[in-house]
């Protein structure tokens, strides 16, 4: 099998793992009453940790994990706060114990880059756009939560910038309800394949990386 993308090497290519923290997957941090359980993401977890472990050994590039402000008025953007005066938009976390942050069983080491963001899209971030120009970063490859959220966010954003994606299909995932699942399946099957990067299962990434 050829390269996803001959260009691709181990210098100019960072894995994203985004938002694997207690308030996207703790059973804690559920909302039933609005649809808000995460029993997918728990399950798509044990995977993406032995992706990572992969990553390390046969890719041996970067990898940067994203992780989120509290979700509280007083840690976001404007708009974010403006949006949620909807009842129907609202989504604020009313933890303040500092759990919610934290991340969920993944443990980032210390090569690895951390990057916190009060916005869906980690491009809000300026010190992780000037951290991959000083890096030469062209190729992110894309896991984490939510995939019709956070995930969406940040690659339509980051390919408007000029990045290249590889988005590793098994390794995204969004809350259980049903109209949000729906929506994962058509980005992952026909939106991000024709417009924003190639879309595949992680084994298919290892299977086809040649250093």
């Amino acid at each position: 099998m050829s390269k996803i993308y001959e260009k691709m090497n181990s210098a100019n290519t960072a894995l994203l793992v985004i938002d694997i923290v207690n308030g996207c997957c703790d059973e804690k941090c559920e909302e039933p009453k609005f649809g808000i359980t995460f029993s997918k993401i728990r399950k798509m977890i044990p995977n993406l940790q032995s992706f990572i472990d992969d990553y390390r050994h046969k890719v041996g590039g970067l990898i940067i994990f994203a992780n989120i402000t509290p979700w509280r008025k007083e840690f976001l953007a404007e708009n974010i706060n403006e949006l949620y005066t909807d009842p129907k938009a609202y989504y604020y976390s009313d933890d303040a114990s500092g759990f919610p942050e934290k991340f969920y069983i993944v443990e980032p080491q210390n090569s690895d880059l951390i990057f916190t963001k009060n916005h869906y899209d980690l491009f809000t971030n300026e010190n992780f756009v000037k951290e991959m120009a000083i890096r030469g970063i062209r190729y992110l490859v894309i896991t984490g939560i939510f995939g019709d959220g956070c995930v969406l966010s940040t690659i339509i954003s980051g390919f408007s910038k000029g990045f290249n994606f590889v988005i590793l299909k098994d390794l995204v995932e969004t809350t259980d309800l049903e109209i949000r699942q729906k929506l994962q399946i058509i980005l992952k099957e026909y939106t991000w394949p024709i417009m924003y990067g190639k879309t595949v299962s992680a084994q298919e990434f290892l299977n086809t990386w040649k250093k």
